[in-house]
C-alpha cells in the first residue's frame, strides 16, 4: 500500500517529491488555490477550528483520521488508489491491453476535457454554498457542510494534478481557469448548468448533496473504469470520500421529513398552512425541491443518444459504473430500447448501446435516487400518513438537454400543452412564495445543544461524538 507523505509542503502519495518540475509548478498554484479558498471558500468561518477528517491512508477501511483544524491550514493533497499490477483495459475496442500510464495522443483532448469539467465542478460547489454557515440549522450541520467543502477543494487539486502531471502547458493553462471561473457568474461561469445554480438555504444544500453529489457518484465511477490508470485511480479514491456527501443529504433529507412528520402527529394536521405556522417545512414543498434538484441533475449525464459517449466507450476512455456487472464488455453490435420522441409521437426504438452510454448510467442512477425515496415513504407510513407518498419525477419532466429538451412533460410524464405547462409548473417546482417561506426559516442555530425548528435532531454524533459536542469552536 502506497504512503501517504504529510512532511512535504502538498501531501501526496505519487511521490512528487523526485519530480522536481512538477513539484515546483504545483507549488506555483498552491498560493493561487488559497487564495481563491479565502475569496470564494466558506464565508465568516475561516479563523475557527472545525472537527474535520483528513485522509491517512487510500485502503477503505480506516483510511481516514479526525481532529481539529482551521479550514485554511487543511492538509489538501493528491492522493490516488494503489495501482494494481499488470492491469489490463477490460472494456471497448482494446481489452486486454495494458492499461496506459501516459496519455495517448490521439485521445489527448478527449481526456483533458472529460478532467477539466469534472475538475471544475469541485470548486463550483463550494462557491455555491459559501454562504450556507450564516444560516445554518446547528453545529452538526455546520460541520458537516464544511467537511464537504474541503473534500471538494481536494478533488479539485486531485484533477489538478492529472492536469500539470500528463497535459503540459495545456494541462497547467487548464487548471489556472478551473480557479478563474466563479459559479453563476455573468461572464465566467462553470461549464455545467446546475453548479451555476444558487444554493442560498440548507432546503437545497440538502437536495444538491443527495441528488447532485449522487451524479457526481456515477461521473466518478464510470471514470474509474478508465483505461487512462492515473485517472483511474484518482477517481476510485474520490468515490471513497464522495460517499460521505450523500449522506449528509439523505441524512439531512430525513431529518427535515421526521420534524414535518412529529409536527403533524402532535397538531393532528397535514394542513400545509398549520406546518408551517408551527416552523417546519410541508411534505409538498419537500416534493417539489425533490422534482427541481432531480431534474435539473439529470441533465448532467448528457444527451439520451451520443456518439461522444460512443467513441469514449469503444476507446476505453470512459466506461460504465461498475462494469464488472455487465456481461459484455465490448458491446459492438449490440442494442438498446429507449424511448425517442419522433414526429410528436413517443416511440420505441433500437439504438446501439455504445450510443446509449449516457441513459444507461442515467437510469443506474435513477434506481439510486430512488432508494432514498423509499426509505422516506417508510418513515412517513410510520407515523401514520399513508395516504401522502413521496416521488421522484418523470425523467422526461423539466430536461434542457437531450430528447425531451424544451418539451412540455409533467412530473408524471405526460405531454401536455405548453399553456397548461407554464400555468403549472410553479405547483410542481418551488415558487418565489415557498423560497420566501424557506428562507424564512433559515436562522443561524450555533448552540451546540440546540438544532432549528424546521429539522429534528440527529440521533447520533460524528465519529463517536456526543451529538452536542463542539464541532466548531466559535470561541478562540
Amino acid at each position: 500500500m502506497s504512503k501517504l507523505d504529510y512532511k512535504e509542503r502538498i501531501p501526496n502519495n505519487v511521490d512528487l517529491s523526485n519530480d522536481l518540475s512538477l513539484q515546483r509548478a504545483l507549488e506555483h498554484w498552491q498560493p493561487k488555490f488559497k487564495s481563491w479558498w479565502q475569496d470564494m471558500g466558506p464565508d465568516g468561518f475561516q479563523s475557527y477550528d472545525v472537527y474535520l477528517r483528513t485522509a491517512i491512508s487510500v485502503d477503505a477501511a480506516g483510511w481516514a483520521s479526525y481532529g481539529k483544524v482551521k479550514m485554511p491550514d487543511y492538509r489538501w493533497g493528491i492522493f490516488l488508489a494503489d495501482p494494481v499490477k499488470d492491469k489490463k483495459i477490460h472494456f471497448g475496442d482494446n481489452i486486454g491491453k495494458p492499461v496506459w500510464q501516459e496519455v495517448p495522443g490521439d485521445y489527448r483532448s478527449v481526456l483533458r476535457r472529460l478532467i477539466v469539467t469534472q475538475g471544475d465542478t469541485e470548486p463550483a460547489s463550494v462557491e455555491q454554498q459559501r454562504l450556507l454557515g450564516k444560516t445554518c440549522p446547528s453545529i452538526f450541520d455546520l460541520r458537516n457542510l464544511f467537511q464537504v467543502n474541503v473534500e471538494e477543494g481536494r478533488h479539485l487539486w486531485a484533477m489538478v494534478y492529472l492536469l500539470h502531471a500528463y497535459f503540459g502547458r495545456d494541462g497547467r493553462e487548464e487548471a489556472e481557469a478551473l480557479l478563474e471561473r466563479n459559479s453563476g457568474d455573468d461572464d465566467n461561469p462553470r461549464i455545467l448548468g446546475t453548479f451555476n445554480e444558487p444554493i442560498s438555504d440548507w432546503v437545497s444544500f440538502y437536495m444538491f448533496t443527495y441528488f447532485t453529489d449522487r451524479d457526481g457518484k456515477y461521473q466518478l465511477k464510470s471514470l474509474a473504469e478508465s483505461s487512462f490508470d492515473p485517472l483511474a485511480r484518482t477517481c476510485q479514491f474520490m468515490l471513497t470520500e464522495e460517499a460521505h456527501h450523500m449522506q449528509v443529504g439523505e441524512l439531512g433529507i430525513t431529518r427535515m421529513i421526521e420534524k414535518t412528520l412529529q409536527i403533524m402527529k402532535e397538531l393532528k394536521t397535514d394542513s400545509i398552512d398549520n406546518i408551517r405556522r408551527a416552523g417546519a417545512i410541508d411534505l409538498n414543498t419537500i416534493q417539489k425541491y425533490i422534482n427541481f434538484w432531480f431534474s435539473s441533475s439529470l441533465d448532467l449525464f448528457g444527451s439520451e443518444i451520443s456518439t461522444n459517449a460512443a467513441t469514449a466507450f469503444a476507446n476505453g476512455l470512459k466506461g460504465r459504473p461498475d462494469e464488472f456487472r455487465f456481461e459484455n464488455h465490448c458491446e459492438k453490435n449490440t442494442l438498446f430500447k429507449m424511448e425517442n420522441f419522433i414526429n410528436n409521437k413517443i416511440v420505441i426504438q433500437d439504438v446501439p448501446i455504445r450510443n446509449a452510454m449516457n441513459e444507461i448510467t442515467r437510469k443506474a442512477y435513477i434506481d439510486d435516487c430512488a432508494i432514498g425515496i423509499k426509505r422516506w415513504n417508510r418513515l412517513i407510513n410510520k407515523y401514520g400518513f399513508e395516504e401522502f407518498e413521496l416521488s421522484l419525477p418523470s425523467h422526461k419532466f423539466r430536461r434542457s438537454i437531450g430528447i425531451w429538451a424544451n418539451l412540455p412533460v409533467d412530473p408524471k410524464g405526460r405531454i401536455i400543452s405548453k399553456e397548461l405547462y407554464n400555468n403549472a409548473l410553479a405547483s410542481w417546482v418551488p415558487s418565489e412564495e415557498d423560497k420566501q417561506f424557506i428562507n424564512s426559516l433559515m436562522v443561524q442555530e450555533l448552540d451546540p445543544g440546540k438544532t432549528a425548528s424546521w429539522t429534528s435532531k440527529p440521533k447520533r454524533g460524528i465519529n463517536n461524538q456526543e451529538i452536542d459536542y463542539d464541532y466548531v469552536e466559535l470561541s478562540h
